[in-house]
C-alpha cells in the first residue's frame, strides 16, 4: 500500500510536456499574427545578416565599434530564432505541445541571449566613451585583444548570470497543471504552474535581473555623461554635430531596450496583466531586432556607404 501511495505522488511530478497557449485563440487573428511575425522575423534576420556580412566584407568598417556591432547584431539573430520560429511553427500546425526539455533549452538560450546583449550595450557605450573622450589613445585601448576580451566577458557574464536561477528552475516540480499562458517558454509564466515553493527562485530571478540593469545601465549613464560632457567642450557647432551622431543610434538602441524592460519588470500593471506581458515580450522579440538594422543603417553615413557600394558590385558582377 505504502509503496502504490509513494508510486502516485512521483506520478503527479512526471510531466513532460507542456501547452503554449500562444496570443490567441481567433484563427483569422493567428493568420495576421503569423504573416506579422513570419514578415518581421525575416527583415530582422536579413538586416542583421547584412550589417555582419558588411562588417566582415568592407575595409572601412574595420573598426572596434563594427566589430562590437557585428556580434550585437549576431545576438540579435540568435534571440529572434529563439523566440519566433517556434511560434510560428505552432500557428502553423496548430500543435502547441512543447517537450520539458525543449522548453528548458528555450528558456536557457533567449535568457542567455537576452542578458548577454545587456552586457555588450554597455560595452558598445563603453567603446563610445573612448572613440570621444580619448581619441588619441582610442586604436591603443580598444585594440583587438581588448575587443575580443569585451565580448568574451559579455557572454561569461550572461552566462554567471542566468547559472543561479537555471539550476533553481531546473528542481521545480509541476503536478497536474502544463498549460504555460505565453507564447514561449519564460521563467516568469513557468513558475505560476509549478507546484514547488518558488519563493526563492522568485527573488533570485529578482536580483538577477536588477544587478544586470543596474550594473549594465550604470556604465552606460557613466560613459554617455562624459561623452556629453566632452561634446559640450567642443568650440566647433560641426564637431559637436559628428560626435552625437556616433552615438544617436547607440542610444536609440539602448533607450528601445531599457525602456521595454523597465516597463516589463518594474510596471507593477504590466506585472499582473499577462496580455499586455506578453504583447510586450513578443515586440522584444520581433520587432526591436527588426528595427536595430535599420536604426544603425539610416543613421550612419559608413554604413549607408558601404551598403551602396555592396549592391553597386553585386549588380556590377550580375550584368557580366
Amino acid at each position: 500500500m505504502q509503496i502504490e501511495q509513494k508510486s502516485s505522488v512521483m506520478k503527479n511530478y512526471t510531466i513532460t510536456t507542456f501547452i503554449l497557449l500562444g496570443l490567441t485563440d481567433d484563427p483569422e487573428l493567428q493568420v495576421l499574427i503569423f504573416i506579422f511575425l513570419f514578415l518581421t522575423y525575416m527583415l530582422s534576420v536579413t538586416g542583421n545578416l547584412a550589417i555582419i556580412t558588411l562588417t566582415f566584407v568592407d575595409s572601412h568598417l574595420k573598426t572596434p565599434m563594427y566589430f562590437l556591432l557585428q556580434n550585437f547584431s549576431f545576438l540579435e539573430i540568435s534571440f529572434t530564432t529563439a523566440c519566433i520560429p517556434r511560434y510560428l511553427y505552432n500557428i502553423a500546425t496548430g500543435d502547441k505541445v512543447i517537450t520539458y526539455n525543449a522548453c528548458i533549452i528555450q528558456v536557457f538560450f533567449t535568457d542567455l541571449f537576452a542578458v548577454t546583449e545587456f552586457f555588450l550595450l554597455a560595452a558598445m557605450s563603453y567603446d563610445r566613451y573612448v572613440a570621444i573622450c580619448k581619441p588619441l589613445h582610442y586604436v591603443t585601448i580598444m585594440s583587438s585583444k581588448v575587443c575580443r576580451g569585451l565580448i568574451f566577458c559579455c557572454w561569461l557574464a550572461g552566462l554567471l548570470v542566468i547559472t543561479s536561477p537555471l539550476s533553481l528552475g531546473l528542481n521545480l516540480k509541476f503536478c497536474h497543471f502544463n498549460v504555460i499562458d505565453h507564447f514561449l517558454c519564460d521563467a516568469s509564466p513557468l513558475l505560476k504552474i509549478s507546484c514547488s515553493d518558488t519563493w526563492l527562485m522568485e527573488q533570485t530571478v529578482l536580483i538577477c535581473a536588477v544587478l544586470t540593469l543596474i550594473l549594465t545601465l550604470t556604465c552606460v549613464v557613466l560613459s554617455y555623461t562624459y561623452i556629453i560632457k566632452t561634446i559640450l567642450g567642443f568650440h566647433s557647432s560641426q564637431q559637436r554635430k559628428k560626435a552625437f551622431s556616433t552615438c544617436s543610434s547607440h542610444m536609440i538602441v539602448v533607450s528601445i531596450t531599457y525602456g521595454t524592460c523597465m516597463f516589463i519588470y518594474m510596471n507593477p500593471t504590466a506585472k499582473e496583466e499577462v496580455t499586455i506581458n506578453k504583447v510586450v515580450s513578443l515586440l522584444i522579440s520581433s520587432i526591436t531586432p527588426m528595427l536595430n538594422p535599420f536604426i544603425y543603417t539610416l543613421r550612419n553615413k559608413q554604413v549607408k556607404k558601404a551598403f551602396n557600394d555592396s549592391i553597386k558590385r553585386i549588380a556590377s558582377f550580375l550584368r557580366k
